[in-house]
Parts: C-alpha cells; sequence; structure tokens
C-alpha cells in the first residue's frame, strides 16, 4: 500500500521540488555569473528612454488602491461564476447550491456597495 502511494504521488513531489529548487537555483545562479557594473545612467529610473524629468519617488492617493482591490475582487469573482456556471447541470441543480451562489452575490454586491460609499466620504 505504501509503494502504491509513494508510486502516485511521485510525480507529484518530483515537480514541487523542482518548482522550489529552479527559482532559488536560478536566483542564485544570475547573482554569481551576471557582472556588477553600476554606471550613473543604470541608476536612473526607466521611462521608456526618454530622459527622467522629476522625482521617481511620488505618493498616490489611497483611493486608487482601494479601487485596484475591488478590480481584484470582481476578477476573482467573475472567474468563480464563470466556473459555476459552466459546472452547472439543469439535471443536478440543488436548491443548496444555488442558494451559495445567490449568498456569494450578495455578499459581494454589499462589500462593493459599502466600498465605493466609503470613498465617496473620501473624496467630499
Amino acid at each position: 500500500m505504501a509503494t502504491d502511494l509513494l508510486a502516485r504521488y511521485l510525480p507529484v513531489a518530483l515537480f514541487a521540488i523542482f518548482a522550489l529548487l529552479f527559482p532559488v537555483g536560478t536566483f542564485l545562479a544570475t547573482r554569481f555569473i551576471r557582472r556588477d557594473n553600476p554606471t550613473p545612467l543604470k541608476d536612473l529610473t526607466y521611462e521608456c528612454g526618454e530622459v527622467p524629468e522629476g522625482e521617481a519617488m511620488i505618493q498616490f492617493h489611497f483611493q486608487y488602491y482601494v479601487f485596484a482591490i475591488i478590480f481584484v475582487v470582481f476578477d476573482v469573482a467573475a472567474i468563480f461564476l464563470l466556473l459555476w456556471a459552466l459546472s452547472f447541470d439543469a439535471t443536478r441543480a440543488t436548491q443548496v447550491g444555488f442558494a451559495a451562489i445567490v449568498l456569494f452575490v450578495a455578499i459581494m454586491f454589499a462589500a462593493t456597495n459599502y466600498a465605493l460609499k466609503k470613498e465617496e466620504v473620501l473624496y467630499i
């Protein structure tokens, strides 16, 4: 039984080991192989080949981050709803599954309303 389990999970274990060692090995290899030759030109902020103007360190308003988080939440929700719709089978549809997705959409709607209402306060 143990050998059967080992045989089944050996590819997964090898993939996990490779997935962990590859980035570390790549990082170490590039660290030791590359040349370190800093110049003032290399230390400039890259702006599409143009000469930079002004300071590169500027602060963004918090609202941009909130909108970005809301965008990511909607992306995750869209993927979740798409997968649910693709696996939805009318012959095996249960009321529990439908209630779960309605609850999910309601929570998403409430959270989005809360975030947008909170943002309105920041603009006033």
